[in-house]
């Protein structure tokens, strides 16, 4: 396998605009640094430690899995997959992911404020303020399980 460069990434980058990535015109008409100053009570209200992810980031994490209707560990594999979704969020492919379990925790620390919905509706209202409406869709979670094998012969059945 080749080493990645700069303008690898880059070239995949512009190959993915050409593509219309919906995540990129989102990211065009929301100021999300609008939500910060809400975001940011919950860091204001943890005690000690790291303090881990950006909110705004971590916000939009939210937002792809409202929008594509994603658990938490198929959340954290897409971050991980899929180049649209780091660029949306602000990764790049070296750095750290959010795994499930700091997604889980940051929706229910804006649950537990009671922030969520407000957040939510304030995403919805700036969409709509801008002419656009979320139309969520769903990424197929394709896992593959092992099924047991039946002894039974055809006349069994």
């Amino acid at each position: 396998m080749n080493q990645l460069s700069l303008f690898d990434m880059f070239s995949a980058y512009v190959r993915l605009d050409k593509c219309t990535d919906p995540l990129i015109k989102l990211n065009e008409i929301i100021n999300w640094e609008l939500f910060r100053p809400q975001l940011q009570i919950i860091r204001n209200n943890e005690q000690v430690g790291c303090k881990g992810f950006d909110v705004v980031m971590m916000f939009k994490v939210l937002i792809l899995q409202s929008l594509y209707n994603m658990a938490d560990d198929a959340t954290e594999y897409m971050l991980r997959d899929r180049l649209s979704f780091m660029r949306f969020v602000g990764l790049s492919v070296t750095d750290k992911v959010p795994d499930a379990k700091t997604i889980w925790k940051y929706r229910e620390q804006l649950t537990e404020a009671k922030l969520i919905r407000a957040l939510f509706d304030k995403f919805g209202e700036y969409l709509s303020d801008k002419g656009f409406k979320a139309a969520g869709g769903q990424i197929i979670d394709a896992t593959i399980v092992e099924v047991p094998v039946q002894h039974n012969t055809e006349k069994e059945t």
